[in-house]
Order: structure tokens, then C-alpha cells, then sequence
């Protein structure tokens, strides 16, 4: 505590071992100790009272589409890392598609990274992306510092970005798991969604018959087959389906390496609830029904599911159409994920230690990133202070993202961030803003 740099303390800071009154010392950017809350603070340190707000280790989003380069007219790393400080997310990893280049080669990778590299408000690493033609690029991907892989099981969307069939899926994954790497996937079937009805128009009733459950189940199941088979590690992305729930935890009970994760707008938004046309809720796998949700909960709840993640996937207003068939299909919620997250989290009886687990300690320990996720020694200082009692309305104008589309608007939250550090440092206060001081990350060998 004597070489302390800064002492920053409140009344509730959650820990691994629980919420406590707390000081948390801070050297070099990284946490030297938590320390009771009255210990005393170092004549030449610098001090933070937060009193009864929360502080909480700064949040870990693994699935972020920052569309950087290319297409950053969607959005970008100075608007998605701007987005993610107001919103408690202190790093992020971004997908290897809807930019171009997409990251699928070393070369493509240094073109992202020289991109985001002076624009970043937060930590940022990278996805590498898994082909049908760029089975040779993976390990060279994987030595340059991605933290996995990520494959489409039906049509990404983009051209550039094809998807796996089988055979491809399982030369992937071999290669994939010869090295120890680990591989995301979009598990929708794409032959279930071609028998599925394709009406097109703008009825959300439509729209959730032509993306069937079954087509995730379906495709899990594969992945599951494959991951058992080649003894590989796989990351179910945006489950969406609860009906695969029960293929997820017997593969777990069995041993198979998996992990899955969800998204706020599955968890806090519902079929029922879609206006006809408004496709600002439209997305790949869709939004399911009320009943659908409370199983996802429930699922988050035994650990059958591991994590809550954005799926960020932005576009420009023009693409969000009012025929659900053509219009882009992705949500925009980086900035609003913690608040939607806390505030139907705490009605069904959660609290702000069990967020924190599924948004910054799981994710964290998904990508490898031992240095996130946990406000405890030798960990980075990365925090946020929330407000989890005060409530604010979305109004889309105040939001940071490029496009200011989002499902959310209208909607009142709970829990205010006041506050986001990076290693050390405040980057973001009331709204506003330091210069960017984010750093890229590479995967720990």
C-alpha cells in the first residue's frame, strides 16, 4: 500500500469473494491489494470516494462487430470503444467479419490492428475467422495473437465471410484443435432454414418462422458430435434456442469442451414485444418468445450457459428497413448491455455479483484474458462505478454508437455508469471523455 499510485474505495466492491467495503490500491495500472475500506491512503497517492456505489471490475465483451475498416460507415473503433466506456466495458474482442479486410490472414490482421490502434478508448483485441479456403492461415493467425476462430454454419450475411459446411467444419476444427485454439461458431443449420417458410414482408411473426429453433439445435448438435470426436474446444455464440439447452448440459456432464453464450436482447427483450416492421430488433438467430427467455435465464443461472455478450452488429439506418427479409439483421446495444442486463436481472431476484460473473469474469476467462475480469492483486485496473439504483430512458441521440439505432429506445433502465477506468486511469467521467488510451491485446501463448 506505501507505493500506492491511486486508492480508490467504496462502501460496495465486488470481488471474487463477494461484496465488501473496500480500498483497492493501484500501481503501474494493475491492482496491488484490496485492502479494508478505512486502511489508510499513502500521503502521495491519489484518492477516490465513490461511497455506495458500486465498484465493479470493468466488463469484458468478447463479441463486438466494429466493422473497421471498410465498413466503418456502420461503425468503427473511436464510436464502439466510446460506446463500450459509457457502457462499463473496459475491453473488447472484435469478429473477424463485416470488415474489409475480413481478419482472416496475418496480413488482414495488421491492417486491423493499424486501424484501431489510435482510435481505441478501451483494451481491443481480435477474432480470426475460420474459412472454407483459409485452412493454412489459421495456425499463423492463431502465433500472431487472435484469441480463436470464428465459423459460420449458414450464410454469414457478407459475401467476403462464407460459411463451413460439415467437411469444412471438421478440416477447421482439426487443425484448429491440433494447435489448442478454440472456435466460435454461428450455429444455425442451413438446411433447416431453407425448408423453413420465407414469406419476407413486415410480420415479426414471419420473420421468427423462417429462423426456427431447429436450426440451432440442429447445428449444435453437430458441433457438440465434432467437438466430442476431435476432442476440440468450441463456443456456441448468441444461443438463442432454449430447446438445445439439454443437448448443451449432457454435453458438458459428458466432458466435451464447450461453452455457450447469450445476448441482452434475448434475455430482456421478446417476440411478443416486436412491432410490426421495426426491424431495429431484428437479428441471426432471432428474439424468441417470453417462455423461450425464462429458460435462457434459468440456464445462466446453473451455468448450462456461461456468459452475456452484445453481438454489437450495427448498420446505417437505410439498411434497417421495415421488410424484415432485407433488412440488416444485427442489435446495437453495446452501450446500453450492462444497464438492460442489471435491470431485468434484478426482478428475477439476481444480483449485481452474478452480472459480473456472466459479463466480465467468464467472458474474461473464455478469451484467456487472466489480467481482466476480477477486481483482486495483480489483476489490471480496470473498473466501473455504477449507479445501480438510479434509472435513465434511452434516448438513441445520447447514445455513442455511429448509428444511433437501437431496439432499446424508449426503454427505462436501471443502473447508471458514472465512471469507467482503464488500468488506472478514468477515461470516462459523466459522459465525458479522455483522449484514447486503450491498448490492443494478443492472446498469452
Amino acid at each position: 500500500m506505501s507505493d500506492a499510485e491511486l486508492v480508490v474505495r467504496s462502501t460496495r466492491v465486488i470481488t471474487p469473494e463477494g461484496t465488501r467495503a473496500a480500498a483497492v490500491a493501484v500501481t503501474g495500472g494493475k491492482i496491488t491489494a484490496v485492502l479494508p475500506y478505512d486502511a489508510q491512503v499513502p500521503s502521495g497517492a491519489r484518492f477516490e470516494d465513490f461511497g455506495d456505489d458500486v465498484l465493479l471490475p470493468g466488463l469484458v465483451d468478447t463479441h463486438v462487430h466494429v466493422n473497421d475498416p471498410g465498413r466503418t460507415h456502420w461503425e468503427g473503433f473511436w464510436t464502439a470503444t466510446r460506446a463500450a466506456a459509457a457502457g462499463g466495458i473496459t475491453t473488447l474482442i472484435d469478429m473477424p467479419l463485416n470488415s474489409l479486410p475480413p481478419t482472416t490472414t496475418v496480413d488482414n490482421l495488421g491492417t486491423k490492428q493499424e486501424v484501431a490502434e489510435a482510435k481505441a478508448h478501451i483494451d481491443v483485441g481480435f477474432w480470426g475467422g475460420a474459412l472454407p479456403d483459409n485452412v493454412k492461415d489459421l495456425r499463423p493467425l492463431h502465433d500472431a495473437g487472435v484469441f480463436g476462430f470464428k465459423a459460420f454454419l449458414s450464410p454469414s450475411g457478407v459475401d467476403e465471410f462464407p460459411h463451413l459446411d460439415q467437411d469444412q467444419l471438421a478440416r477447421s476444427l482439426a487443425e484448429i484443435a491440433g494447435f489448442g485454439g478454440l472456435l466460435i461458431v454461428h450455429a444455425e443449420d442451413p438446411h433447416h432454414l431453407e425448408a423453413a417458410p420465407q414469406h419476407g414482408g413486415p410480420k415479426y411473426a414471419d420473420f421468427l418462422a423462417s429462423r426456427p429453433r431447429d436450426a440451432e439445435d440442429t447445428a449444435i448438435a453437430g458441433l457438440i458430435a465434432a467437438a466430442k470426436r476431435l476432442d476440440a474446444r468450441v463456443h456456441v455464440l448468441h444461443l438463442s434456442s432454449s430447446d438445445a439447452l439439454p443437448l448443451i448440459a449432457a454435453a458438458k456432464a459428458e466432458g466435451v469442451r464447450i461453452t455457450v453464450e447469450t445476448c441482452p436482447h434475448y434475455l430482456t427483450l421478446t417476440a411478443e414485444e416486436v412491432p410490426d416492421g421495426a426491424s431495429e430488433f431484428k437479428c441471426c438467430p432471432p428474439i424468441r418468445e417470453s417462455a423461450n427467455q425464462d429458460l435462457l435465464w434459468q440456464a445462466l443461472a446453473d451455468g448450462t450457459i456461461d456468459c452475456v455478450v452484445t453481438d454489437h452488429s450495427p448498420s446505417t439506418a437505410d439498411l434497417k428497413t421495415a421488410d424484415f427479409a432485407t433488412a440488416w439483421g444485427g442489435i446495437s446495444g453495446l452501450q446500453l448491455s450492462l444497464a438492460a442486463v442489471w435491470t431485468e436481472a434484478r426482478k428475477r431476484g439476481y444480483g449485481l455479483e452474478d452480472v459480473v460473473r456472466w459479463m466480465s469474469s467468464r467472458t474474461a476467462q473464455l478469451a484467456g484474458l487472466e489480467q481482466k475480469g476480477a477486481i483482486e492483486a495483480g489483476r489490471d485496473a480496470d473498473f466501473a462505478v455504477l449507479a445501480p439504483d438510479e434509472t435513465f430512458t434511452v434516448d438513441p441521440a445520447t447514445l455513442q454508437h455511429r448509428n444511433r439505432v437501437t431496439a432499446y429506445a424508449g426503454k427505462t433502465l436501471s443502473g447508471v455508469v458514472k465512471s469507467t477506468w482503464l488500468r488506472g486511469q478514468r477515461i470516462v467521467l459523466d459522459g465525458e471523455f479522455t483522449d484514447p488510451k486503450g491498448q490492443l491485446l494478443t492472446r498469452t501463448p
